[in-house]
């Protein structure tokens, strides 16, 4: 893919490096943010960051993933970040989000949430935020690599496969649907 070796290297991931980094992260986030705030407060910042992780996903996967444009390094960029994952859909390796940039984009949100609601209520925020992103990661992979059993994970893997096989200007949302619904974006179901 790459004539760098290294590059090559850097863009392809085992999927349980997101939850050998991520998992411990969260952890101290939610207990260093937490000790500082109400239980209520707590819950409420956990629950919002996983909810803006949802929206920030659907619009990641819509406006950044799915910019296409036809030539030059604009083109070679979004087949790095994600025309791969739809011209090889089924590569174990290039499932997850590679830490070279899931790391750099969580420290930067991180550093927004911190401006925007101080340290405590950043890091709880944050904490929530990560865990809605290492769960589409791990959802994402498994809607690739194995046979849901609900009729929730037959749902959610049949409309990320439609918007890979038959439709990828819809079907955004991959661990949340219901923004699709929101933004006009839904997968037809036959």
């Amino acid at each position: 893919m790459f004539e760098s070796d290294l590059l090559d290297r850097l863009s392809r991931v085992h999927p349980a490096v997101p939850p050998a980094i991520f998992l411990p992260t969260i952890a101290v986030l939610f207990v260093v943010g937490a000790r500082e705030l109400t239980t209520a407060g707590t819950v409420a910042l956990v629950l919002a960051g996983w909810l803006f992780w949802t929206l920030t996903e659907y619009w990641l996967h819509r406006l950044v993933f799915h910019f296409e444009p036809e030539e030059g390094p604009l083109a070679r960029f979004h087949w790095i970040i994600h025309g791969v994952h739809h011209d090889h859909p089924n590569d174990p390796l290039r499932l997850v989000m590679p830490p070279s940039v899931s790391i750099p984009l969580a420290a930067g949100f991180y550093g927004l949430f911190v401006l925007a609601l101080g340290v405590s209520g950043g890091r709880v925020f944050a904490a929530g935020f990560l865990s809605g992103y290492l769960a589409y990661d791990m959802a994402h992979y498994y809607m690739h690599h194995r046979r849901p059993k609900s009729r929730f994970g037959k749902l959610m893997r049949e409309l990320h496969m439609r918007h890979h096989f038959q439709d990828d200007t819809r079907g955004f949302g991959v661990s949340a649907p219901l923004w699709d619904y929101v933004f006009g974006t839904p997968l037809r179901r036959h």
